[in-house]
């Protein structure tokens, strides 16, 4: 009996060190310890996070690439190729198995090097966690950060005059609302500049000039736009309520701000 009370006292105080202690690491290995894994060689490399193995569709976790047609598409697609075509491959799947298009969802390492960290720290693709951010979210964030400071590839920042005069003076993400405001003495084109989040969701501003010290709102509705709203249409919603991230560009498809939450 004596030897049961102490076995209990000793989880007792296990179970409290562990409450009152952050360990990061072991969430990360509980992640990796607790997730399936499994192996194989890729067959093919369909775009910058999509590859084919034992002649399934897979979808790399936590980054999103650009899209046939959209700048850097050839260049992610080729970085990817050179990493992980015809090479062995270690999965790691989340807490979703498969997508809407029925692809399988997974982290893929060689040699215990993340290769979807690799897409984002070299500006191949940018960070996207649609489903809630895991235990790799905050490398994943700091790759991009990194990226950001390395000035390239998606990351590269505008080289527009009017770069420096965009703020982001408001993201409401929970009403969908979002609104810039030009800080500079003299008035910015912002025609053709595109918000997008994490995924694939986009906003092209029509011919649209913003003065100088004023401000602009861009909402998600179906109302018609105004001098000073403007309306991200065809949409229920964009921002997730699980976290997401927004991206200024201009017409070159060059970053001028982000925010995520």
């Amino acid at each position: 009996m004596r030897q049961k009370n102490k076995e209990i006292f000793l989880l007792v105080i296990l179970i409290t060190l562990l409450f009152f202690i952050n360990y990061s690491w072991i969430d990360l290995a509980l992640f990796n310890l607790f997730d399936e894994q499994d192996s194989g060689i890729v067959e093919r490399v369909i775009d910058g996070d999509t590859l084919v193995i034992k002649g399934n569709s897979f979808r790399l976790l936590g980054v999103n690439s650009p899209e046939r047609g959209e700048k850097y598409y050839d260049e992610s697609k080729t970085f990817l190729e050179k990493l992980v075509l015809n090479k062995t491959v270690r999965l790691e799947y989340g807490k979703d198995k498969k997508d809407l298009y029925n692809r399988t969802l997974s982290y893929i390492f060689i040699n215990e090097k993340n290769i979807n960290l690799d897409l984002v720290r070299n500006g191949f693709a940018n960070f996207y966690f649609p489903s809630g951010k895991d235990a790799y979210y905050k490398k994943f964030k700091l790759a991009w950060e990194d990226c950001i400071k390395e000035d390239k590839n998606l990351c590269k920042s505008s080289e527009e005059e009017c770069f420096h005069c965009i703020e982001l003076k408001n993201f409401d993400y929970e009403n969908q609302e979002i609104i810039f405001y030009n800080k500079c003495d003299f008035n910015c084109e912002l025609t053709n500049w595109k918000i997008k989040d994490e995924g694939r969701k986009n906003f092209i501003f029509p011919i649209f000039i913003l003065n100088s010290e004023e401000e602009v709102k861009i909402k998600v509705d179906k109302e018609e736009d105004s001098k000073s709203v403007l309306f991200w249409k065809d949409q229920a919603y964009v921002w997730t309520k699980t976290g997401d991230t927004l991206f200024l560009k201009d017409k070159q498809d060059n970053l001028v701000l982000w925010e995520t939450y």
